[in-house]
């Protein structure tokens, strides 16, 4: 599905995707549009889907899960079928905040939190690997944060 959207639109995407709580009349005044208009947009947005929600900016250090681990993870057979499974396991895992079906040699690149090494080793024990069809797992952790960015570049 082919979304065109205009720059007044992308505008909006811009303004919302710094700061997800402004009031339609503040978003209206910085996208120098009127108050109903605006809104109108808005909602059009929500409704095709390009708005997905509004999310708080959690600080992850200070919620007391400081660690990043990328985890590469290959099965033993990529069916569809086992494919779906393994997704629908992964996305019951909190821990895991992002998962990706990728191409070459691994099948799955995951994004995992964890407070410790100890708990990302018994998350490995007692979940993961416990999964059915894991051919490999294979850990990356990240030392530090270069960028993070949540805008998409409209």
């Amino acid at each position: 599905m082919d979304i065109n959207l205009d720059n007044i639109d992308k505008k909006i995407l811009n303004e919302l995707q710094m700061e997800g709580r402004l009031t339609n009349q503040e978003l209206s005044d910085r996208v120098s549009l009127s108050p109903s208009p605006c809104l109108r947009r808005v909602r059009a947005l929500e409704k095709k889907g390009i708005i997905t929600g509004y999310h708080a900016v959690v600080d992850q250090e200070k919620c007391g899960l400081p660690i990043n681990v990328f985890v590469l993870v290959k099965l033993e057979k990529p069916t569809e079928e086992n494919m779906l499974k393994f997704e629908a396991l992964i996305d019951h895992m909190d821990e895991v905040l992002e998962c990706f079906l990728m191409t070459g040699t691994h099948d799955y690149l995951l994004h995992v939190v964890s407070e410790s090494l100890k708990t990302y080793e018994r998350f490995i024990r007692r979940e993961l690997t416990r999964l059915p069809n894991i051919a490999a797992i294979e850990s990356s952790f990240a030392f530090g944060q270069v960028k993070k960015r949540r805008r998409l570049p409209l």
